[in-house]
């Protein structure tokens, strides 16, 4: 593009009035006058052709690169009679218009025309799980005793999200106080330390877990849970996470440069992956730059080390299927981020997320809040979805 600049006489601008730029990443320029000069960082952002898309006043994510619109409505929603209330761009058409009454209990289309441009998003209305399905599996005897600021941002968005959740214990499962019948998922985010609790690993709770998994049950491990999987058997021995690091507060840092995300190429049409704010086809950002982060990550490193060489020798070697890496990573062939067990057609009992962007709660950095995490959004998405997978699998 080739931005016209109208600047005070006798100063002058580098990029220069009218020369081709280009913006698919910010753009700096330097105004000079003299010896005083001042930088300006320009973004410029292509027009989203649907601007909101609500219901009942209820805002649904819009994928506008994805071309997906996802909204959970609240639990006992009749989804055959809804009418979503649309705003697009400029010149921007949309059909079904905005306020037509539709069936949502399957996904609808919405043709988006602006002159002859045509694009087909798809929206999928949802209501939550109900019922006592989902456990929140902690170290603390209750769930008010949980003292991890990370562990308790995501215990409080699953209680907040679904009607049925339950806190279980470690120590309840090892006593046979916790009964695991009817729970369709066990949820462990340990954010805590690198090393799992020795309660956890106590062959009395291993076995408890392994039989509810047996039996049907299914597992999302996340952060540094991720590790369980050894343990618990759903991979051979020692095939467990193999670079499992991060900071711990005070410590901690904030990376100004650079936004943490990943790719899933391959995987776009993924359950897991519905519905997330994605930056072009297979990619999307978790947490953003200029937040601080304490980057607890507890993956799997393939090329130099367990021996796996790849993403098709860690399939081969696990049992497991890779669904995203690094963003960098289109080959999935660096790290194991995101990943679900047993791989294949089998159905699912476990899912890992264990890259250190997935981070739940902005930390104080003395005494200062850090900025909000603007991708916060993914975060939660990808949990839901993670959860719903496992359910419905």
């Amino acid at each position: 593009m080739a931005p016209v600049i109208e600047i005070p006489q006798g100063a002058v601008v580098s990029p220069a009035s009218g020369a081709t730029v280009d913006f698919s990443q910010p753009v700096k320029f330097k105004v000079k006058n003299g010896n005083i000069y001042k930088d300006y960082q320009v973004t410029v952002k292509a027009q989203d052709p649907i601007i909101s898309f609500k219901i009942n006043g209820l805002s649904a994510t819009i994928n506008n690169s994805g071309k997906t619109i996802s909204l959970t409505m609240p639990e006992g929603t009749n989804l055959t009679a809804l009418q979503p209330i649309i705003e697009t761009g400029n010149g921007v058409s949309i059909n079904p218009v905005s306020g037509t009454t539709l069936n949502f209990s399957s996904p609808v289309s919405f043709t988006v025309s602006n002159g002859s441009l045509t694009e087909v998003y798809t929206a999928k209305v949802t209501t939550p799980v109900s019922g006592p399905s989902i456990a929140f599996l902690g170290t603390a005897a209750t769930r008010t005793g949980l003292t991890n600021p990370d562990e308790i941002a995501a215990s409080d968005w699953l209680f907040g999200k679904y009607s049925g959740a339950v806190y279980v214990s470690i120590a309840d499962i090892a006593s046979g106080a916790a009964n695991l019948t009817g729970i369709n998922v066990i949820w462990w985010h340990f954010d805590s330390a690198t090393a799992l609790p020795a309660g956890a690993m106590s062959p009395n709770v291993t076995s408890k877990i392994k039989t509810y998994l047996n039996g049907g049950g299914n597992i999302l491990l996340t952060s540094f849970a991720a590790q369980y999987v050894d343990a618990l058997g759903i991979v051979p021995a020692g095939k467990g996470p193999n670079n499992v690091f991060g900071d711990f507060l005070p410590s901690g840092f904030v990376d100004t440069g650079s936004d943490w995300g990943i790719s899933f190429k391959g995987y776009e049409n993924h359950p897991v992956f519905d519905g997330l704010q994605t930056y072009e086809s297979g990619k999307a950002n978790l947490l953003e730059k200029g937040t601080f982060r304490l980057n607890h990550t507890a993956w799997w490193f393939l090329p130099d080390w367990g021996g796996y060489v790849n993403g098709a020798g860690w399939r081969s070697q696990t049992g497991g299927n890779n669904l995203a890496s690094e963003a960098w990573d289109n080959t999935l062939d660096g790290r194991v981020a995101i990943a679900e067990f047993p791989g294949g057609t089998a159905n699912k009992k476990c899912m890992v997320i264990c890259t250190g962007a997935y981070d739940w709660y902005n930390e104080t950095v003395n005494g200062n809040p850090s900025q909000p995490n603007s991708f916060q959004d993914n975060i939660k998405k990808m949990t839901e979805n993670s959860l719903n997978y496992l359910v419905t699998h």
